[in-house]
């Protein structure tokens, strides 16, 4: 099969972010004003995600500093469900990949899946909190707010969230998850966080926003009773600002690497424009006929969920797959669809022939969009067939005329630059 002439395409987007992100942390909890509910030597537990978050590292270690300034005694308590395997020694690895070990946080790690039953929601659901979460004097909620890949609401993935499913750790997982076929995500995670907040020490949130770019755009740290209003402005601005694939239809989709370090379902359902799960979301924009991916991020650990989400898959992807945290993960959300392995080639050529020729389109007319993942969307390539669309967006640029597509003597594509 002959391949049809490529362009490289540049995508701008606002570029916003924050300069010094310690005087930040700094200036978002002075605020507050919490002198007068710390105690000298109390204990604060703060919350530490598994996701790819732009300069966590940075911001935890703010935190941790600026409550040393008030006199009180901060750890790290990994905050991510299932993730890691379900082990808290694998959740306690899954934060030192991002940086955060005691040394660099100049503070305790305490990691544990031990959780004790707190309340239960109006729908009957119990609720659970880290031992150690339960047992700290207060506790500081750290996430980043964005568009959930599952279901659409004004509270998706955030703060509300991470007190949910973070602190409930594997047994809050399963069972939220669970409900969510009942009642539905945003009941579930909305009810849950309530509960958590009326029952345990919830001493203020801090919500991280990023741009387009993956960098930090907003900081802001809120006390508890404002936490769900100050979420639904954050995700509005997460919404606005999220990098997206800009074109409504396409033939072919290509991705070099998705995985959990890029979004939780492996993809950004939000970018591709399919879900996993229909229960709760319809199609969304782009849509794409065939999705082909490459590659599983080395950050992902083997953790390949959302690998469902392709129609065809390369066999080194395949191979790296750790089947033991992957169905975990699945099974845990309930979406069990995440962890079907699609049609598997031992070559990058040998899928996108099959990809152009079930596309439903001719080889001329595909409309292909090729993109290292679904974060970095700032530089993609596509078929000349897309050129009048482009030449239509200003914010779209071509970049430089890369001929026909190619591939080295292995039959596989270069990696996208």
């Amino acid at each position: 099969m002959s391949f049809p002439k490529v362009v490289r395409v540049q995508q701008n987007f606002d570029a916003t972010h924050i300069a010094d992100i310690p005087k930040t942390v700094s200036e978002q909890i002075g605020k507050l004003g919490l002198d007068g509910r710390l105690k000298p030597g109390q204990t604060v537990a703060i919350t530490g995600g598994s996701r790819g978050v732009a300069n966590i590292a940075v911001i935890l270690r703010s935190v941790v500093d600026e409550l040393r300034r008030l006199g009180v005694r901060p750890f790290i308590i990994p905050a991510m469900g299932s993730h890691g395997g379900g082990t808290a020694e694998g959740q306690r690895l899954v934060l030192e990949h991002y940086g955060i070990t005691e040394s660099s946080m100049g503070a305790p790690i305490r990691a544990t899946m031990e959780t004790t039953q707190v309340g239960e929601t109006p729908q009957g659901i119990p609720v659970f909190l880290d031992n150690y979460a339960l047992e700290a004097d207060h506790v500081v909620v750290v996430n980043r707010v964005k568009p959930h890949t599952d279901f659409d609401g004004d509270i998706e993935s955030g703060l509300c969230k991470m007190m949910a499913i973070g602190l409930g750790k594997h047994t809050g997982a399963i069972q939220y998850h669970r409900a969510n076929i009942k009642h539905g995500y945003y009941t579930v995670i909305t009810n849950v966080a309530r509960v958590v907040r009326s029952n345990c020490k919830i001493l203020f949130g801090l919500g991280i926003v990023e741009n387009a770019y993956d960098e930090t755009a907003v900081i802001e740290a809120m006390l508890t009773p404002e936490i769900e209003n100050s979420e639904r402005r954050l995700l509005a601005i997460a919404k606005s600002s999220l990098a997206r694939i800009p074109f409504d239809q396409g033939d072919v989709l290509v991705v070099d690497e998705m995985g959990k370090n890029i979004s939780g379902a492996g993809m950004d359902t939000n970018v591709i424009g399919r879900n996993v799960s229909q229960r709760e979301r319809g199609p969304v924009k782009p849509w794409f006929t065939r999705i082909f991916v490459r590659d599983l991020s080395e950050e992902s650990y083997g953790n390949a969920v959302g690998i469902g989400l392709a129609d065809l898959v390369s066999r080194r992807l395949v191979n790296k797959i750790d089947y033991k945290p992957t169905y975990i993960n699945a099974i845990t959300s309930t979406n069990v669809e995440a962890a079907r392995v699609p049609v598997t080639f031992d070559t990058d050529r040998e899928a996108m022939e099959t990809a152009f020729s079930t596309c439903g389109n001719s080889v001329e007319a595909c409309r292909m969009i090729w993109i290292k993942n679904t974060l970095k969307l700032d530089r993609f390539i596509a078929t000349e067939a897309l050129l009048d669309e482009i030449g239509s967006k200003p914010h779209l640029k071509v970049l430089e005329q890369l001929g026909e597509l190619s591939f080295d003597g292995k039959g596989n594509l270069p990696a996208l630059l």
